[in-house]
């Protein structure tokens, strides 16, 4: 598709528009950056700027000349970009370490350029980004300040190179938050703008590193200290800062009066270089609008049939509207949804290209990101290239983790939090108060790049929500505190999803439409805020669980007899599964497209979404099922919109669940499968399954012959069941979960939110029915001299034990709840265990419990209760027989 050209004459005719490869983590491949090529050429863009962090001879190791390998690669890449008219511009940092007075350092530099220049390349960018402020003494003796030295040794390279057409520059005060002491008033980028030759370009990121919004005004003050346009490295789609996001959303926050007042924008997107065609095919669109209406945007009728355009787009999307509808806008005129839209239109072949991939999944992103230091009245160390900087003080790039933000006291923290409202985002980045498509985070976005968090004050273990995803080593997880070998349970293999003959795009319930792909760009949308589905999901669980007390308050009636609000609390409680089962639809239908490389990329985001939504609507269940609950849970919370980690760590910040997020620290498939465990309350009709569970998974769990085992179990089906879950789900359902797979239920967490009382009722009601159902196992004689095979023997004696035994106090001081979970080893999705017990968890503190136990712990369960954060409680008891675990929440 070539994009039309706007014919506004005001608009620089060389105006740079295109990609700049420069974030940390695994570069692209040639084929990915020829295959960019071909399309920014189709979308009219002109421009690739090569600077990858991870090529370190652009950055770290500058001085040494490319290997015969490397220069053949660099070669092949420069060529493909000449054949589709692409300006390939190659990039180098020399800032960490530079001597700028010494000729020899000159030398290498221009040794090292002309390297590059004889691989083809009539293109360059010098980068002065991330490094300190600090000359040495030779430097300080030779020239008069930083800027003067960085100025002097560009203007050299850029005569050198016999002045290239294309020659950017990229100034240690790349942001206006890095501007001391301000734009206007910094020395630094005012001796640029005098000193800096007039044929080199200079590069900025906008207000912040990453900028919401980049207003006509600022560049208007920029220009003017600069004396020329500059050129926007624009780090809104860039995710290397944070595993957990991946940008999907459209180009937005940057007027099209931007386009008379820029040289240029460069679009520093995604690691995952598939996942960046609506970034980039949005930014094209963005660069091709008229312009003709920029100095009065507000009052033209331009923008206001793109408000009337964008007011109609989000009513159609609440009301359903067929693909084939159109909602068009005058010629030229760039608004962002219906950018996405038409964006999303193009992508969707995407996703039916043949494309192979194999081996483990591995996300791009890097774990020694530098790190970016912020102080309470200082923001200067923010990076360029949106990811890190370097710390104060440091020399290099580091290694060290993202640190949060110093916030001067947690009352700020608190404030800025509490102060995130929404508002919508309408044509060219303005706003109005009419729509809910935008987390607006007005006074947050102040003083907070999105790579920054507010930590929540009430949280007991608020450090764990710094750890990075990718560093949560559970591939040997053992799932089942019982191992089951059975010879009927499947074996799933890589090539339930790879092989081809398993792939049914031909067939329609598997055919991904764009209707899927708005969805899947609405729950990763941008940095600033989440896409109008997003925003839906969020809102109704909130208010799920906000008013779970109207359900609470009217325990069962008959449905005539059912208040309004207790009706509309249910309709929105369906409208939420309804919303969780199309992002289940999603997920299988992604999992069949033929672009294996997009799936693997997509695939870690999509699943782990498709979770955190799951067990959310697992929860709005429960609430449903056991007529809600009475506590809102505002205690300690914060707004959630203001936290590192997307839509998917905001809506697990809406459970009650402050001090367990390691239960939600997984570490995604190696291998792509499409298996869908759906975790729900406990329902009466699923004792049968329950307890045939119990039986397999025991008679696994002994290593006797299976059918040795049935033929023992044969008088007493379902003694096993009994004794692990009967007590839980005939005295405390209300606490239960099973968990299924697409044929049956392989898993179980049962609980009791008061185990001193469920331990009372077992005397009183459990024992007795139990003593009348198996009255020979309750008699120690008849126990003794009858026929009773000892596997039955042993069972009776934990029978009895149910009547006899006490819970120390010691124990239920800090752990007044029990809990039993079983899994089955057929589930091969190592998160499951996570979310089962998540769900028990949630539950028990919507009851007002604080901890939990599990109670006559054996060896073959240590190991899987210890994986999910239990541990050995050894001074509760005397008892050397009996075994404890437990867990603070």
């Amino acid at each position: 598709m070539q994009l039309e050209e706007s014919s506004d004459a005001k608009k620089d005719a060389s105006f740079i528009c295109g990609v700049v490869e420069g974030f940390y983590g695994r570069p692209w491949t040639l084929d990915q950056r020829k295959d960019l090529f071909i399309k920014m050429q189709e979308w009219g863009m002109n421009s690739y700027l090569y600077a990858p962090k991870d090529d370190y001879k652009h950055r770290a190791y500058w001085r040494e000349l490319y290997s015969v390998e490397e220069a053949e690669h660099l070669t092949m890449l420069i060529t493909a970009s000449k054949e589709c008219n692409i300006t390939f511009i190659y990039a180098l940092s020399p800032g960490l370490d530079i001597t700028y007075s010494s000729s020899k350092e000159m030398v290498i530099l221009k040794r090292k350029l002309d390297q590059v220049a004889q691989f083809g390349c009539t293109a360059f960018a010098l980068l002065f980004d991330d490094i300190e402020a600090e000359m040495t003494e030779s430097d300080k003796e030779a020239f008069q300040s930083f800027a003067q030295a960085q100025v002097s040794v560009t203007n050299e390279v850029y005569e050198y190179l016999n002045q290239p057409k294309e020659f950017l520059f990229c100034p240690t005060q790349y942001c206006a938050s890095r501007a001391v002491p301000d734009v206007p008033n910094s020395e630094y980028l005012n001796t640029v703008g005098s000193k800096l030759a007039p044929g080199i370009d200079v590069m900025w990121t906008g207000p912040k590193v990453i900028s919401r919004l980049i207003t006509p005004a600022s560049i208007d003050e920029l220009t003017e200290v600069l004396r020329r346009k500059p050129v926007i490295w624009d780090n809104l789609h860039a995710n290397d800062y944070d595993q957990k996001r991946i940008f999907l959303g459209p180009y937005t926050g940057r007027p099209s009066a931007l386009l008379t007042k820029l040289k240029g924008v460069l679009t520093n997107p995604n690691c995952e270089y598939g996942a960046n065609f609506v970034a980039i095919h949005t930014v094209a669109q963005w660069s091709k609008c008229s312009i003709e209406h920029a100095h009065d945007e507000n009052q033209s009728s331009d923008a206001i049939s793109a408000v009337s355009a964008d007011i109609k787009l989000e009513q159609e999307s609440r009301n359903g509207r067929s693909d084939d509808e159109d909602v068009s806008l005058p010629m030229l005129v760039y608004h962002p949804r219906l950018a996405l839209k038409k964006s999303l239109q193009l992508w969707l072949p995407e996703f039916k290209r043949t494309k192979s991939m194999w081996g483990p999944i591995s996300k791009p992103h890097v774990n020694n990101v530098p790190p970016v230091t912020f102080g309470a009245t200082s923001q200067s160390g923010v990076p360029c290239c949106s990811s890190g900087s370097l710390e104060e003080g440091g020399t290099s790039p580091g290694s060290a983790p993202m640190p949060t933000a110093d916030h001067s006291s947690a009352e700020d923290a608190n404030e800025l939090a509490s102060d995130a409202t929404l508002t919508p985002c309408l044509v060219d980045g303005t706003e109005s108060a009419g729509s809910s498509s935008m987390v607006s985070l007005d006074r947050v976005a102040e003083c907070l790049e999105p790579m920054e968090t507010v930590e929540s004050t009430s949280s007991a273990s608020s450090q764990a929500k710094n750890l990075d995803v990718e560093d949560v080593d559970d591939h040997d997880i053992k799932e089942s505190p019982i191992k089951e070998e059975m010879p009927s349970a499947p074996e799933h293999e890589e090539g339930d999803v790879i092989m081809e003959s398993e792939r049914k795009e031909e067939e329609e319930d598997y055919q991904l439409t764009v209707d899927d792909l708005c969805l899947l760009c609405d729950l990763f949308y941008l940095p600033f805020e989440h896409g109008p589905q997003g925003m839906q999901l969020l809102q109704e669980f909130n208010w799920l669980k906000l008013n779970a007390h109207i359900v609470a308050s009217n325990p069962s009636k008959t449905t005539a007899a059912v208040s309004p609000e207790v009706k509309e609390w249910h309709q929105r409680a369906e409208k939420f599964d309804t919303m969780s089962r199309a992002l289940n639809k999603l997920f299988t239908r992604l999992t069949y497209i033929n672009n294996r490389e997009l799936l693997y990329e997509l695939y870690p985001y999509v699943w782990d979404m498709r979770g955190v939504v799951a067990l959310l609507n697992s929860y709005v269940k429960w609430l449903s099922f056991n007529q809600g609950s009475k506590q809102g849970f505002l205690s300690g919370e914060q707004e959630p919109w203001v936290f590192r980690g997307g839509l998917a760590a905001d809506l697990q910040r809406l459970l009650p669940l402050e001090s367990v997020n390691d239960l939600f620290l997984y570490k995604t498939p190696e291998t792509p499968t499409r298996q869908v465990y759906t975790i729900r309350p406990y329902l009466a009709s699923d004792e049968r399954n329950v307890y045939q569970l119990c039986h397999r998974l025991h008679i696994a769990r002994t290593g006797a012959n299976f059918c040795d085992m049935e033929k023992i179990f044969h008088s007493y089906p379902n003694l096993l069941g009994d004794i692990h879950f009967g007590a839980f789900v005939t005295l405390s359902p209300e606490f239960s979960f099973v968990v299924e797979d697409d044929n049956s239920v392989v898993g179980f967490v049962a609980a009791a939110a008061n185990a001193k009382e469920l331990q009372r009722q077992i005397r009183v009601a459990w024992v007795p029915e139990m003593q009348t159902k198996y009255p020979e196992l309750f008699h120690s004689h008849s126990t003794e001299k009858s026929n009773i095979p000892d596997p039955i023997k042993d069972l009776a004696t934990k029978l009895q034990r149910l009547h006899t035994e006490d819970l120390p106090d010691a124990l239920l001081t800090y752990h007044p709840s029990q809990l039993k979970m079983w899994l089955s080893d057929t589930v091969i999705d190592h998160s499951v265990s996570k979310r089962l017990l998540t769900c028990a968890v949630a539950a028990l503190r919507a009851h007002g419990s604080s901890g939990c136990h599990v109670y006559d712990v054996d060896v073959c369960s240590m190991e899987f209760y210890s994986r999910l954060g239990f541990v050995e409680l050894k001074n509760v008891t005397h008892d050397q027989d009996v075994m404890y675990f437990g867990r603070i929440f």
